[in-house]
């Protein structure tokens, strides 16, 4: 599977709260307002090294995998 984008959604589905988002954004010079509009790539939430970053990667790689699969399945 290519890299995902990493969405709010996802972000959401693990209840990360935005507040606290917002400033782990800003520790680690991530685009809040970018993430909230169009998502980023999974590999730069993952250049941050952070635990946390991994957790909503998995997240977004598990849901971008089961929209393939259910693309396959469409007549």
């Amino acid at each position: 599977m290519s890299d995902v984008t990493v969405t709010h959604a996802d972000m959401r589905a693990l209840d990360y709260c935005n507040r606290g988002a917002r400033q782990w954004f800003a520790r680690h010079g991530l685009d809040w307002a970018t993430f909230i509009s169009a998502g980023l790539p999974a590999a730069q939430l993952l250049a941050t090294g952070d635990a946390m970053a991994q957790a909503v990667v998995d997240v977004a790689r598990r849901r971008a995998a089961q929209q393939e699969q259910t693309d396959g399945r469409q007549p």
